[in-house]
């Protein structure tokens, strides 16, 4: 399956897929290791580092953008976003990362990001014009 999205920060990235039930900040809401802390998070305790995280979008403080960033540095950040609307915070981080340490996190929009299956494995390839997002189902 084959989606097409709209790219906030551009790159590849591939990995599992954990979609979230709820908004996520980066600040306060998950740990130096990736894992969600936010106690109140229908998904807390989940890991998002190396993951292709799906969610409606961000929550919260300015502040997620530099936490991003550096769980981007450590690599403990999602491998990928996928977000239902633009959050001009995520993809902030996101670009921070690659100026200052040459680290791409791909972060795109789609209209039918409910279309991504909740686990998986899944591929982005995120272009300064569009981007792409496809997995398959076979043998699920």
């Amino acid at each position: 399956m084959i989606l097409t999205a709209r790219t906030l920060h551009p790159g590849t990235a591939s990995g599992e897929a954990i979609r979230l039930t709820a908004p996520l900040s980066f600040w306060g809401g998950t740990d130096e290791d990736g894992r969600i802390i936010d106690a109140h998070h229908p998904q807390c305790g989940a890991i998002l580092a190396g993951r292709i995280l799906v969610m409606e979008s961000g929550r919260g403080s300015s502040s997620a953008s530099s936490v991003l960033a550096e769980q981007i540095r450590t690599r403990a950040a999602p491998a990928a976003i996928i977000l239902a609307r633009p959050d001009p915070i995520i993809p902030l981080g996101a670009l921070i990362a690659h100026e200052l340490y040459a680290l791409a996190t791909p972060v795109v929009v789609a209209d039918r990001y409910d279309a991504v299956p909740a686990d998986g494995l899944v591929q982005i390839v995120a272009r300064p014009d569009r981007a792409t997002i496809s997995w398959s189902t076979v043998g699920r």
